[in-house]
């Protein structure tokens, strides 16, 4: 897979207790990879990492924070990492509401150290941003938000992953001339098992299900990009695979998200998660005065036409994945790392059979 290129690599990984960075430090060591995760401690009940000893499955694991420069600057040095795959944020829309300066201060400043301390590091040749397709300025349109469309955000965490683009071009028009290849990779509503952070659909759904109730969903009508979480890392891997092969021709901005046809309704979603289960029941919750877009999808011509990146599953796959995934985990299966890893397989055999994904 990647050509091979990320065995014995040395991959510095933010954000690795998270969900998408626990699935991310799975996969890179399957893949052969030295990783060093650098994070703030689990902050949900389950989570992932614990459930799946994902510190003991690396080469190190730092909790840190990423305002402490001193601290992550000295991580990165000791570790002399060729790759850094930038993951940690605050993540939630809802929650930067409430806190509108720490969500500012994690994802625009927080990314401006780790780019700044892997400047001060020689060893890093390649650098993967990890943004948000919530990064546009969202005029709810019909058709794909493009790479070169503006930077923009109602809500501050939008806005704050907008600013992370702009403040990302900024810095590598003035220091990576000569430097790192750094690239930046927005996704769209990323689905599987292991996430259980505040608001998200699927969760949610199975936590009700799992009570014997009523699965209360808040904006039914809202259209969203669902895309299983393996998807967007693929893309991720294989961006840090072109970096690392020939450099700053591949540095800037690329959109991972699903196909049209898995640009669904929220309700609908939902109704898909009863039918794999096998139960549960949706009604519709009365919705506060949070602003939330109702409209955003991706376009993703230039991840297939430039690097040769395509999705692999269909919503219903992603979503029937997720949903095996907790139902494993609440029937309390001893091996959940064995059948994580399992998925993780899977997933690289659907590459292997999808015609029009580059594995070069």
């Amino acid at each position: 897979m990647f050509n091979n290129i990320y065995h014995n690599k040395r991959v510095f990984l933010t954000g690795h207790t998270g969900f998408k960075g626990s699935w991310l430090s799975l996969w890179l060591t399957a893949l052969g990879a030295k990783v060093c995760g650098y994070s703030l401690a689990p902050n949900t009940e389950p989570s992932m990492y614990e459930e799946l000893k994902i510190g003991d499955r690396i080469e190190k694991s730092v909790i840190g924070n990423l305002l402490d420069f001193e601290k992550l600057q000295k991580e990165i040095n000791d570790f002399q990492p060729e790759i850094i795959f930038h993951l940690a944020a605050q993540p939630l829309v809802r929650l930067s509401y409430s806190e509108p300066i720490l969500t500012y201060q994690t994802n625009v400043i927080g990314t401006l150290n780790v780019l700044e301390a892997a400047r001060r590091c020689s060893s890093v040749k390649a650098f993967v941003n990890v943004t948000t397709d919530k990064c546009y300025e969202n005029r709810e349109i019909a058709s794909g938000y493009k790479e070169d469309e503006p930077m923009g955000g109602y809500d501050m965490y939008s806005s704050s992953k907008g600013c992370v683009e702009i403040m990302s071009s900024s810095f590598r028009r003035s220091f990576l001339e000569n430097g790192y290849a750094m690239a930046t990779a927005r996704a769209g509503n990323v689905i599987g098992g292991g996430d259980w952070a505040l608001d998200r659909l699927i969760p949610d759904c199975i936590k009700a299900i799992n009570s014997g109730q009523k699965i209360e969903i808040r904006n039914p009508i809202a259209v969203r990009p669902w895309q299983h979480v393996l998807e967007p890392l693929s893309g991720y891997l294989l961006l840090g695979q072109k970096l690392i092969q020939e450099g700053n021709k591949y540095a800037e901005g690329f959109n991972f998200g699903p196909n049209e046809e898995s640009v669904l309704r929220v309700a609908e979603v939902a109704d898909k998660v009863c039918k794999f289960y096998g139960k549960g029941e949706v009604v519709i919750h009365k919705k506060d005065n949070l602003h939330e877009a109702n409209l955003l999808m991706l376009n993703i011509e230039k991840a297939e036409r430039i690097l040769g990146w395509t999705p692999t599953y269909t919503a219903d796959k992603a979503i029937e994945e997720t949903v095996n995934w907790y139902k494993y985990f609440y029937e309390g299966k001893k091996d959940l790392y064995e059948f994580t890893v399992k998925q993780i397989k899977g997933y690289e055999e659907s590459i292997k059979w999808n015609k029009n994904y580059a594995i070069k």
